[in-house]
């Protein structure tokens, strides 16, 4: 994401909260709040590495757990 420089500077008899009310305006109007929040939560995907050796280790406990059933060391439920 590219930075976006906002500037807003006081004009004389103006006061601070009017201010305030044009600097927020033009945030809005930029769109910045609203690419950080959808962006917010956005995971990247795993690598293939990782979901592999993720499913290795599933097989493997999976058939430590029917090798127990089977001698009776675990119990289903």
């Amino acid at each position: 994401m590219a930075n976006t420089v906002i500037e807003v500077k006081k004009n004389p008899n103006e006061n601070n909260s009017s201010v305030l009310r044009r600097f927020s305006r033009k945030i809005q109007e930029s769109g910045i709040v609203r690419k950080v929040k959808a962006a917010r939560y956005n995971l990247r995907k795993e690598s293939k590495l990782k979901v592999k050796n993720s499913a290795l280790k599933r097989m493997s406990r999976r058939l430590e757990i029917e090798k127990l059933k089977k001698l009776g060391k675990m119990v289903t439920k």
